[in-house]
């Protein structure tokens, strides 16, 4: 049986944690920064954990995660 692979746009934008829960970046944050206050940009530096409703597709995607 062929390797399966792995859709190469989304690994390279999604992560697991130790406990296996996907790990994406967050969106708004690549342009248009000036009239977003300091605030919401420091929050936009953080990652975040993927929605459940969107992990089975991820998962999918990525065999090998």
């Amino acid at each position: 049986m062929p390797k399966m692979k792995s859709n190469s746009g989304a690994r390279k934008r999604f992560r697991t944690t130790g406990t296996g829960k996907i790990v994406r970046r967050k969106a708004y944050a690549s342009h248009l920064l000036s009239c977003k206050s300091r605030k919401q940009k420091r929050n936009l530096r953080k990652s975040t954990i993927v929605d459940p409703a969107n992990s089975k597709g991820i998962v999918r995607m990525l065999p090998y995660l």
